[in-house]
């Protein structure tokens, strides 16, 4: 390799969708899973030794992408320690999958629907406490109150809306776990992010350079993410209810009953395999805000420098 990649950056353009969403398919991808730990600690021999300015005779550039891949699937960006293995982005699909055929196959019972919206609601903690900020860290208060509320949230959804779906269409009563879900995530995340909203987060310029802190640029990162964790859970559980409620109608599932668990859990796991990406890649990880957005004291500051851009630049999160 003639000239060196300059591995910080992602190796798609992450200007156009495509782009992005081709990069979170190699972020996200499952198989990365099954990567056994003599692969993950090569990987990030041969990461780190390339970003440190060493050439590897032997390496190719698509063989130096992997080993990157790999060690952004299992390291924590910030401090480089091996991340817990369920709580990795290339867990999301295997995980999401199994606890996503479960809330939607056992959704009828009480104490079902209490354990499985109180197990996803656990994975997400995981989730959220594996890929914390090295820089700024959720705190355990932060993490318990987060979970509490989000899982009470949920099954409150969840118990409400079936005992409203009795008397509707079988297909309404398929569709409440995804309520549930949606509430959830709606109660979760601005928690778990609560600190941006106080404290706002950096805006910068096309170059880097800071002018301060934003609580509006924080809204709207919490927002667009929010939109894309929702579009993720709903092709599987919507599209599943669907099919599962046809499958109702034709008599299979009478005939077969020991299938129902298992079509729904290959079925959102055929979704969430192209959804979390897809969804993920909806809105540029680096977003863009119009100054004139921004809190009134921070608009003043950028207005008063020479050429103030209009548009400044933030970290959305995922």
């Amino acid at each position: 390799m003639s000239d060196r990649i300059n591995l910080d950056l992602p190796r798609y353009d992450q200007s156009t969708y495509w782009g992005r969403a081709k990069h979170f398919f190699t972020v996200t991808n499952p198989l990365n899973v099954l990567a056994s730990e003599s692969e993950l600690d090569r990987a990030k021999d041969i990461y780190l030794r390339y970003k440190n300015g060493e050439n590897i005779p032997g390496v190719s550039e698509d063989e130096l992408w992997r080993a990157k891949n790999l060690y952004d699937s299992a390291f924590h960006p910030d401090t480089g320690e091996k991340m817990l293995l369920i709580g990795r982005m290339s867990a999301q699909v295997p995980m999401n999958m199994t606890i996503t055929g479960c809330m939607m196959t056992f959704y009828k019972s009480t104490p079902a629907v209490f354990f499985w919206q109180w197990v996803n609601q656990s994975f997400n903690a995981i989730v959220n406490y594996t890929n914390r900020s090295g820089s700024t860290p959720i705190t355990l208060e932060e993490s318990g109150v987060s979970y509490a509320l989000a899982t009470s949230g949920a099954v409150l959804t969840a118990l409400g809306l079936n005992s409203m779906a009795k008397k509707a269409p079988p297909l309404v009563g398929r569709l409440v776990p995804f309520a549930a879900v949606a509430a959830a995530n709606c109660i979760n995340i601005p928690l778990m992010r609560r600190r941006e909203l106080n404290d706002g987060v950096p805006v910068v310029d096309e170059n880097g350079n800071t002018f301060g802190n934003s609580s509006e640029a924080a809204k709207s990162g919490i927002l667009a993410v929010l939109v894309s964790r929702i579009g993720m859970a709903s092709p599987g559980m919507v599209l599943t209810p669907v099919l599962m409620n046809a499958l109702e109608k034709r008599g299979f599932l009478r005939r077969f009953p020991w299938a129902n668990a298992p079509i729904q859990t290959l079925f959102c796991g055929l979704c969430l395999t192209f959804a979390t990406p897809m969804c993920c890649a909806l809105f540029s990880q680096r977003a863009a805000i119009a100054v004139d957005q921004l809190e009134p004291e921070l608009q003043e500051e950028i207005n008063k420098m020479k050429n103030p851009p209009k548009v400044v630049y933030y970290n959305k999160g995922l």
